[in-house]
């Protein structure tokens, strides 16, 4: 559902996405369109047997989303 021009997103309301779950295929990508506050790339680096990505103190006890691009 596209937000129409000075329309305000919903906060709690999950984003949704037109297309399936795409398989792990970098052919087959899926547009997400996200309202926040703050955005932060990095690269995942290695922990043990999964990945790790550090994020400022003071994002502790927020909801984040993480994409893999």
């Amino acid at each position: 559902m596209p937000i129409e021009k000075n329309q305000t997103p919903d906060k709690d309301k999950e984003p949704t996405v037109d297309a399936p779950n795409a398989p792990e295929s970098p052919s087959n990508k899926v547009k997400f369109e996200i309202y926040g506050e703050e955005m932060i790339e990095k690269r995942v680096k290695s922990s043990g047997n999964s990945g790790r990505v550090y994020l400022p103190p003071n994002w502790v006890g927020h909801k984040v989303k993480i994409i893999r691009i």
